[in-house]
Order: structure tokens, then sequence, then C-alpha cells
């Protein structure tokens, strides 16, 4: 599809309903908001619309019930400070309205991915200094022809992750249905703000170490070149396809694998496949011998349900706090010259490796994190590339892969009262620097995992044409054919 034309109808700052007492007007950053580089982790919810004429209160309502959510969620209301606090000044959300010239249908026939960031308040080119003193909250609220609506938000990731953002927009939406007549009255648990910053407390000299250590580790993931973002999609019936394939190779697989971990061991065994693929043909084009080759592989893990204490229920409140409460586990695979040979490249012993990873993540080294004498120890060696690949690889070249989810964070539960998202989408890198990355997502109906790949180009060429991966995944579909329980006859739809 070719780019589509946005444009800016108007601007404004939604304010909270309720000033935010003096004694809060500054929000202190958890020691683990300083993980994470990106400034926004962009997201944009598409929604059908009934009919044009309710455009006007369907707006109104976004703000007021906005206004709202944002006194409980003070923070978003105010503005970055500087790299440890926010100032919660109570100036409000950028809250842009956008006019989109053409039919939700036809963009979501065979979305650019790269257009996507026109639906978006936030330049993500712009350098990140320059996002002191912007806004905490971004949001744009895109009108296609037909009355279909697309939220894009930008929310600083300094003070949100994915589970933060799902609670947020878990009380933005009630607040919106409160008069919708099949309004369920669930009550929505308040946040916890201040939780993550008691648990992990932040003093200079910890903002700086893990400052530093996490700008170190991401620099050498991050790269300059071509690059290209492409989405694969998993069915549940092809992921359980997986797993037995799994069961047939090893009778000692790992216990009840997940969704999550499975689509992400055969995205990396493609990404290693194309590593291979990749060396053999600069080895050729350069007369060079083959050299040995490392994969490593991140995962950003939630801490809220490995978090136990003695004294304090930490299980079920950690589940409302707000802030990263996050951490990195790495998996390490080496690939040599007999590829796909090689045991530990088989889709089973990659399973085993990140399982590995994920369960040294747990109780136990969230509780050292907490440590005063313990964390510092515990959180560098995880931080640390080098220490990570080891001595015996350390002549070996190194290709890095980083995965994050959004599963399970109810994305397409979001309904503001005229109904749930036809498609939860991340957007297309673009830029002149740019890091191996996956993000997994939830399909619709929790029939299978949206998986946005991006990958060096030339990477790229090679995994989109693998046909053991091709034979688990769609390339590119329809977000309109993967959403396919929907009544395409339906009233709603014919109107896009």
């Amino acid at each position: 599809m070719r780019e589509v034309e946005v444009e800016i109808i108007s601007a404004q700052d939604i304010k909270p309903s309720s000033p935010t007492p003096s004694h809060l007007g500054t929000f202190k950053l958890c020691l683990l908001d300083h993980l994470i580089p990106a400034p926004y982790a962009p997201i944009i919810f598409f929604f059908p619309s009934l009919a044009l004429s309710e455009i006007p209160r369907n707006l109104h309502l976004l703000k007021q019930s906005l206004s709202d959510t944002l006194t409980v969620f003070y923070p978003l209301a105010g503005k970055i400070k500087d790299d440890f606090s926010i100032h919660c000044n109570d100036e409000g959300a950028n809250f842009v309205e956008a006019k989109v010239k053409c039919l939700l249908s036809e963009f979501l026939t065979k979305p650019d991915l790269i257009s996507l960031h026109n639906l978006l308040p936030c330049d993500l080119k712009i350098p990140k200094e320059s996002y002191v003193g912007s806004h905490v909250s971004n949001i744009q609220v895109n009108v296609f022809d037909c009355g279909g609506i697309a939220i894009g938000l930008c929310i600083s990731h300094r003070v949100l992750d994915g589970a933060s953002l799902s609670s947020f927009l878990k009380v933005w939406t009630n607040k919106a249905r409160v008069g919708c007549a099949d309004n369920d009255h669930k009550e929505v648990v308040k946040p916890e703000l201040l939780m993550a910053s008691s648990w992990f407390p932040m003093n200079d000299d910890d903002g700086l170490w893990l400052r530093n250590s996490s700008m170190a580790m991401w620099g050498s993931m991050f790269k300059k070149g071509q690059f290209e973002t492409r989405r694969f999609w998993f069915s549940n019936s092809a992921i359980a396809n997986l797993k037995v394939q799994m069961v047939d190779f090893n009778s000692e697989m790992v216990k009840s694998p997940t969704r999550l971990e499975i689509v992400s061991a055969i995205l990396w065994k493609s990404f290693m496949d194309a590593s291979i693929a990749q060396s053999d043909s600069d080895c050729y084009n350069n007369n060079n011998t083959q050299s040995r080759r490392t994969c490593l592989v991140s995962h950003l893990v939630n801490l809220r349900k490995r978090m136990k204490d003695k004294d304090d229920d930490l299980c079920s409140s950690a589940e409302n706090a707000i802030g990263n409460l996050l951490w990195l586990a790495f998996a390490k695979s080496n690939v040599a010259e007999d590829g796909n040979n090689n045991k530990e490249t088989r889709l089973d012993g990659l399973l085993k490796k990140l399982r590995k990873a994920f369960s040294t993540i747990d109780d136990k080294f969230v509780e050292n994190m907490r440590s005063n004498h313990a964390r510092k120890s515990t959180m560098l060696p995880s931080l640390n590339i080098k220490s990570m690949i080891g001595d015996d690889d350390e002549d070996s070249e190194v290709e890095c892969l980083g995965f994050t989810s959004w599963c399970n964070f109810g994305f397409y539960e979001v309904d503001f009262g005229w109904g749930k998202p036809l498609w939860v989408s991340s957007i297309g890198s673009c830029g002149s620097v740019f890091m191996n990355l996956v993000i997994l997502v939830d399909s619709r109906f929790g029939d299978g995992i949206e998986a946005w790949v991006t990958l060096d180009e030339r990477f790229m060429g090679h995994l989109e044409a693998n046909p053991e991966l091709l034979g688990y995944a769609v390339l590119d579909p329809s977000p309109l054919a993967i959403s396919n329980k929907l009544d395409y006859g339906s009233p709603a739809l014919c109107k896009m």
C-alpha cells in the first residue's frame, strides 16, 4: 500500500481532572527505569467505528476519561525533568487529533509498516537528549475516512513497561465505559505508583553505574546499516506442531513449553540459519574461510511474578506496580561449520537454553537485586556482553538478537465503549541505527502470536525465504486475515 496521508487537525494538553498534591510534585524513577534505552515503546490500537456521526462523542469521551485517569496516574500528566525524575506539574498529556485520508479496511489489507509512524504523536528519530522537558504521555487519535479509529500511544518508557501500560489502559477504558449499557462494572485495582522505587531505590551512584553499564551493553547490540521489519504470524496449531516436532527430537524436552518459548526458539534457529547463510555468502565473495560464530539472545523478563518476601505479600501487590520491573535473560549458542548438524542449534536444544535462561531470573535473583549489598554484583554480570560470551568464544563473530513480549497483557481487551481492537500493532523501524529485535504480540482472538522482526536486510532476505520457518509462520498477513473470526458482512465493517 502507498504511504498513508495523515492531516493533523488539533493538539492540546489534557490535564488531570483533579490537581496533584504538592507533596507529590516530583516522581522519582526507580533503579530499573534506567535499563531500557528507548524513550518510548510505541503501540497503536485500531478500532472500527459504527458511524461518522459518533466520532465527536467518542473523542469527547476519550478526553474526559483520560483527564480522570491522569488523576490516578499523575506522573503521566507531567514532564520529564531529568534522568532521575518526573516533574508532576499537571501540564497534562499531549493529545493530538488527526484525519487519515483512506479507509481503514484499505489500510489494514496490506499495511505499510513505515507509514505507521504517521499515526504516532512523536517523531522517534529525534535525539534522545531532546526528550528532557517533553511530555511523559503523548496520544494521537487518528480518524479514517470511514470512521475507523487508530489510537497511537507514545508514553515514556522511563515510567511504564508493558505491564504498567496495561494497568493504565484498564483504568482509562474502565472510566470511559462508565456510562455504557454493556459495561461489566468490574472494579479496577488502582496502580501502586511508589512501590517500584521502594523496592529498587536509586541513589546517584546506582543511577550512574546502571545507566552507563546498560548503555554500553545496548550499544554493543545496536548497529548501523540497512534493515527491514517484517511480520511473521504463528497460529496456535502451528505452535502445537512445533511442540510435537521438539518432542520427536528429544523425549527429555522442556516440560510444558510456553507459546512464547516455542516461537522464540524457532525464530532464534531461523536467525542462526540466516547468519550461517550470510557467512557462507560473504566467505564465497571474499575467498575467505568460514569462522566460528556465536549468537547471543536476550529476552526481557517481567519480574512481578518472581517477587517473594517474608514480610509482605509482594506477589499480589507487584501485579499493580508501575515502573520498569524488568530484567534481561541471556542465552548463547555457537554455530560452527557443521551448522544444523550441531546438536545445540536444534529446536529442542535452543528451547532448553531459553528455559534455563528464564529460570535464572527467580525469586532469589530478585531478592539479591533488592539487596544493598548484593545488588551490584548480581546485576552487573548480566550487562557485560564479553563475560556472557566467554573466553572460549572471544575470537568468534558475535550476532545479537533481542526479544520482548507484549503477550498476556490484555491489549486486545482494550475497549473504550465502541468495541475491541481489530489490530494492535508496533511500527516498522526506521533511521540509520537498529538492533536485531523481535516483538511478540498476541493475535486478536488469542489464537496465535504475531512476531514483529527487525533485522539486517541481508539476514531478513534469508529469513523470509527459510522453508522451515515458513512451514509454521505466515509472512506479512493482512491484519484482517488474522482476525479470521470477524463477520465481514457486519454493518460496522462494511462502512470501513
